[in-house]
């Protein structure tokens, strides 16, 4: 079919209208979610874990962190496989594709030579789980081999090939650590497995309708990659050389600005190259570097105003002293005023949020 033919003002708008951050905020953690296809979890919480973050930019000052723990915990109405949050109602979508996964190669060969094994953890948490990691003894006949940081960790290993299996799942977290428990006890007991050639359609679709737009030719990352495959509709962007998948649903549609600071990990940046081809924005998560080669700042907040991203704020939570530190809003282009108020209201509704006094730089910025 013919692309549609988009500018970069349009398919920024249904970039931004996909990930729900426009001024017709969403109320519903669970509608967010399965909207969003997930909530990536990640231990950085130099402002807030990403999880929270993420569901406070939609929801505004209504979320706290006990309703996603609510949701995953007591009501089940989410799930966690491979640090990624999910509606319950999609766990169909991944048991097939996992059960591929875990029965390739390397996988089934060390399952098989360490069948008393998995019959040993799930056994264990058949009696006593839900338990972390740690609780369960290692019992391996053959210790799994890899050069990355599995080598060796037998149990943490299992868990992740059972998982994949649908034989065990994340029950809760403490802290860092997850609590397994069989799967049958966290999972509905009328799940509809969907076969493995056709739940990658499905996961495009939703995938393509949480981003909007998307280049034919995203990366492949781990996990959850940024290609939709088929899904959608062809487009051409003026002024941008190849083509992109469209949500054709999305074009066309009124927006309603608003300000938003977003984690690093928002998946509106997170493909840093269409961040810079559709926004003009350039970004990288600075945290693993020296100090003294940081431009923006260890855990700098990309800042959404209407469908430009127009600047990073360098901020951290600091608990002990109970102060949300602002050590520099770096502005990509200089903040005209009402810019600049919009992002001052935005960080002091993120501090009250997060329960903390507010401390902007003596510039006043």
């Amino acid at each position: 079919m013919e692309p549609h033919r988009l500018d970069r003002d349009e398919a920024r708008r249904i970039a931004v209208r996909a990930q729900l951050l426009t001024g017709d905020r969403p109320t519903d953690l669970l509608a967010v979610v399965h909207h969003l296809a997930f909530l990536q979890i990640d231990p950085t919480a130099a402002v807030a874990p990403n999880a929270d973050l993420v569901a406070w930019t939609r929801l505004g000052a209504a979320y706290r962190p006990e309703h996603l723990t609510q949701a995953l915990e007591v009501d089940r109405t989410l799930f966690e496989l491979n640090a990624l949050i999910r509606p319950m109602s999609d766990v169909g979508l991944f048991l097939a594709p996992g059960r591929a996964w875990a029965n390739h190669g390397g996988h089934r060969a060390w399952l098989e030579v360490n069948a008393g094994f998995r019959r040993d953890v799930l056994a264990r948490l058949a009696d006593a789980g839900p338990l972390a990691s740690r609780d369960i003894p290692d019992t391996c006949q053959v210790p799994w081999a890899s050069t990355g940081w599995t080598n060796d960790r037998n149990v943490t290993q299992m868990l992740e090939i059972l998982a994949a299996l649908g034989e065990v799942a994340v029950s809760a977290r403490r802290g860092r650590q997850r609590v397994w428990d069989l799967a049958e006890r966290v999972y509905p007991p009328d799940v509809v497995v969907v076969p493995a050639d056709e739940a990658p359609r499905i996961r495009d679709e939703r995938r393509l309708r949480a981003l909007g737009i998307v280049r034919d030719n995203a990366l492949d990352v781990p996990v959850e990659p940024s290609r939709v495959g088929d899904a959608g509709e062809p487009a051409v962007v003026d002024g941008l050389p190849g083509t992109w998948r469209v949500d054709p649903a999305a074009i066309g549609q009124p927006m309603a600005a608003r300000t938003a600071l977003l984690s690093p990990f928002d998946r509106l940046v997170h493909d840093r190259g269409r961040a810079l081809e559709l926004f003009d924005f350039e970004y990288v998560l600075e945290m693993y570097k020296p100090a003294a080669q940081r431009r923006w700042g260890y855990f700098a907040l990309p800042v959404l105003h209407g469908d430009r991203l127009v600047g990073k704020v360098d901020g951290r939570a600091d608990r002990k002293a109970g102060v949300f530190r602002v050590a520099a809003v770096h502005e990509d282009v200089p903040f005209a005023s009402d810019v600049a108020d919009a992002v001052r209201a935005e960080l002091g509704d993120l501090a009250e949020w997060l329960g903390l006094a507010l401390e902007l730089p003596r510039s006043g910025s």
